[in-house]
């Protein structure tokens, strides 16, 4: 997969019975190989943003990949090249693991080939979900549906791949094990975007994090930059530290809530050990 393909996002807007969710929000230039993480605390519109690149809600604004407004492309034009994968998938539905991927790869397809159907069994593999290939999506835990679905999102090759919250139900195993299938999925060339409340995680593995506050982009950049403590008490509104491991990566040390006073006095302001 080429990553010459490029994203940017400019002056989006979508709103919901008269309330403005998203406003102007804007991106810097995205290209492939990235992986992106979209953080930010409960309602300030993560899912979405996402939904909207995807075209999934009605919205205004430039979202350019490769230079082409998909905000106006078909549904299946933007199928063809942005991959989606929700927070959850229908508990009931009796398409097994292997048929529901196989669907996603299918598209508007007639049929699949040899190949494809073969991929389709080592993006599950990947995942850890090759002893379920055959169980129905309905017999799944929680956990196991969200490794179902990123079957479907990972299974296309899409240029661009939108992932809401794909670890929130998973051990740590497994959250490694799907971080890991994501972080390849940006080495092979994709531009990859994927929401995570874990600032741990998303500092381990993204190149760059995007902080999401109240319907706006807070701040962008590498997660040493962003993930700081003025972040964590303007926008998760907590008193917290943030320390460097041993390779170079921060993470974060929650010590409370922060009061209106502590906003603008916190002495942890500047710890960054």
């Amino acid at each position: 997969m080429s990553s010459s393909c490029t994203l940017h996002v400019d002056g989006l807007n979508v709103a919901y019975r008269g309330r403005q969710v998203l406003s102007q929000v804007a991106l810097p230039t995205l290209r492939g190989g990235e992986l992106i993480a979209l953080v930010g605390p409960n309602g300030a519109g993560k899912s979405t943003f996402l939904k909207a690149l995807a075209g999934l809600v009605p919205a205004s604004g430039n979202v350019l990949l490769n230079k082409a407004n998909c905000l106006k492309w078909t549904a299946r034009e933007r199928a063809a090249h942005i991959g989606f994968m929700p927070q959850a998938l229908p508990e009931d539905t009796w398409l097994t693991v292997l048929e529901s991927t196989l669907a996603a790869l299918r598209g508007a397809q007639a049929g699949l080939s040899a190949a494809q159907e073969l991929h389709a069994l080592r993006v599950i593999e990947n995942l850890g979900m090759g002893g379920l290939a055959l169980r129905p999506l309905s017999q799944l835990s929680g956990g196991q549906r969200q490794l179902a679905a990123l079957a479907q999102a990972v299974v296309r090759d899409s240029a661009v791949l939108l992932l809401d919250e794909p670890v929130s139900a998973l051990d740590l195993a497994h959250q490694w094990q799907v971080m890991q299938v994501v972080r390849r999925a940006a080495n092979e060339g994709r531009i990859v975007m994927v929401v995570l409340h874990d600032l741990t995680l998303a500092a381990q593995w993204a190149d760059r994090v995007a902080i999401l506050h109240q319907g706006s982009i807070h701040s962008f950049g590498e997660p040493a930059t962003v993930i700081n403590t003025d972040a964590l008490r303007d926008v998760w509104r907590v008193l917290a530290r943030v320390r460097v491991c041993e390779q170079g990566r921060p993470y974060v040390l929650v010590d409370g809530p922060a009061s209106h006073a502590d906003r603008a006095t916190n002495p942890l302001n500047v710890e960054i050990l």
